[in-house]
């Protein structure tokens, strides 16, 4: 079991791949990481070293993997924070390639776009391509809410809505959309809502709300994601793994009481979580016409 992975790197803390490869390799996943990044640590300290990939040496790695015969054995190519709009090219080229030699693989993109608190954080030519050129390529999608509404361009503040617009964005190609921290009516507030969203079916699942909120949790939710799918899970299951083990990863961050995820501390429960959160199917009664 081999999952491509194409995101950034820190050499402090854990976002992109330093909060995506630990939690993949303790599920017994080969990983092969691909930065797109160096980077001394996330953005939001009081200094930053370190820079984005040259697109033509991300374009280079993705060469030497195949070369090494890492697509004909990856079940999934998993992209993240791309860092440039030629890194982004590299990407969708990159995964157009290894689709056509291995038509099983599956391709899963976590926009990494902004949030609901900062708005848009990438370079203003990145969002177009990961719409238009990368989203398309995708089987699955792991959006946030603010993500979501960015790439259909409307908002989206009750469940009908939620899954409205994601089957608008399975029309461009995606089976599965996944949406993390929505933000809806009727969601309690002292819940975190993330859904899962395929052609005929949708499912929710709830987490207690905790008092922090670090960076990286979309791209530990997608790695975690994967990796249940990648050994066998449907996505309602793989939805309620995710959600579970992020909570106790978070829970146990917020006991720490610091500003990094606590994921090595949490290497039992990324794979076996204590306290688990079921997925609940969203019934045809609240939206006519589609089955759950």
């Amino acid at each position: 079991m081999t999952v491509i992975s194409i995101q950034s790197q820190v050499a402090w803390g854990h976002v992109g791949n330093s909060a995506a490869v630990f939690p993949m390799q303790a599920h017994g996943i080969d990983v092969v990481a691909v930065p797109t990044t160096l980077l001394s640590n996330r953005p939001g300290y009081e200094t930053i070293r370190g820079r984005v990939l040259d697109a033509q040496l991300v374009a280079d790695l993705l060469r030497g993997i195949e070369e090494r015969g890492a697509v004909d054995g990856a079940k999934v190519i998993l992209s993240g924070y791309l860092g440039s709009a030629d890194i982004a090219q590299e990407v969708a080229e990159f995964v157009t390639r290894a689709k056509a030699n291995n038509p099983a693989l599956l391709y899963c993109c976590d926009p990494v776009l902004g949030d609901r608190d900062g708005g848009l954080f990438v370079r203003t030519d990145i969002p177009p391509l990961v719409r238009d050129e990368l989203c398309p390529l995708a089987d699955i999608i792991t959006p946030n809410h603010f993500e979501l509404e960015w790439l259909c361009g409307a908002p989206a503040t009750t469940t009908d809505e939620v899954i409205a617009q994601a089957r608008t964005l399975m029309a461009r190609g995606p089976s599965t959309v996944i949406v993390t921290s929505a933000e809806l009516a009727g969601t309690p507030d002292d819940a975190i809502e993330t859904l899962a969203i395929e052609r005929t079916k949708a499912w929710r699942v709830r987490t207690p709300r905790l008092p922090i909120s670090p960076n990286g949790t979309g791209d530990l939710f997608a790695a975690l994601f994967v990796s249940a799918r990648v050994r066998g899970s449907e996505t309602p299951d793989a939805l309620s793994h995710a959600a579970s083990a992020i909570f106790a990863v978070l829970e146990r961050t917020a006991l720490r009481g610091t500003e990094e995820m606590r994921i090595v501390e949490s290497a039992e429960e990324l794979v076996h979580p204590k306290r688990r959160f079921e997925a609940e199917a969203i019934t045809a009664a609240q939206h006519p016409g589609q089955t759950s």
